[in-house]
């Protein structure tokens, strides 16, 4: 029995700490590029379609960075795509989730002067909530209030406090707040596997079939990236208060 507790703290350990490690690579990498997008500027000779250009020095080498706001004229060799980083931050933390809130949820996830639930009524409440969140936001980010970015976030906001007041009277408090960053992060990490990855995938094709990229691709990309970035902070502190 001991062996086995020993076995499950050190699973959990290892789950940690990957998580923190590749949460540390996504937000580093998400910073890196909004902060790149703000020093690119227009330069003489630039290729055709290039929107800006960057030098940097690091390390002791320098690096030369040029975007395009649609595509290039054609297909590079190699392409890296970033999207890793966040499906390992999110499927580390939902073990985390089960692990700790699903399995000791008697202990960790309810609190009985709070409400009276059993534990499958909790898990469903956990986990429904994660994916109902999402599909809020993303019907509201493919609706009218697209073209309406302030009023959206607003939105954002509003349901984001709604969820804390609505995790707050049914889980521990350590729940609650772990639950609204795990909220969050579901809606940034569902943002980069529905809506990133699958439009620049649509680019990449067209590049391969000899199309010229539709411009839309890009900017779908660009407003969910972005979305990701501002709510990149508030799930590092949701997650620190623990």
């Amino acid at each position: 029995m001991y062996d086995l507790a020993a076995l499950w703290d050190w699973l959990e350990f290892s789950v940690r700490w990957l998580h923190v490690i590749t949460a540390m690579a996504w937000i580093g990498a998400s910073f890196y590029f909004i902060a790149l997008d703000l020093m690119l500027k227009p330069a003489d000779g630039m290729p055709e379609g290039a929107h800006g250009e960057e030098w940097e020095v690091h390390g002791g080498g320098f690096y030369h960075t040029t975007k395009y706001m649609v595509a290039p004229a054609r297909m590079p060799e190699h392409l890296t795509w970033h999207k890793w980083q966040s499906y390992w931050t999110w499927l580390s933390g939902a073990a985390l989730l089960m692990m700790i809130y699903w399995v000791g949820g008697e202990i960790y996830l309810l609190d009985p002067t709070r409400a009276e639930l059993s534990l499958w009524q909790g898990i469903l409440i956990s986990g429904g909530s994660l994916t109902i969140g999402w599909l809020a936001y993303d019907f509201m980010c493919k609706s009218k209030l697209s073209g309406h970015p302030t009023l959206l976030m607003l939105l954002l906001f509003i349901i984001l406090v709604l969820m804390a007041w609505g995790y707050n009277q049914i889980f521990t408090g350590r729940a609650a707040l772990l639950h609204l960053g795990a909220f969050t992060a579901t809606i940034m990490t569902a943002n980069v596997f529905f809506q990133i990855m699958p439009n620049q995938r649509i680019v990449v094709e067209d590049l391969k079939a000899g199309r010229t990229p539709d411009a839309k691709y890009g900017k779908i990309a660009k407003v969910r990236s972005t979305h990701n970035n501002y709510l990149t902070l508030p799930v590092v502190f949701l997650m620190l208060s623990n």
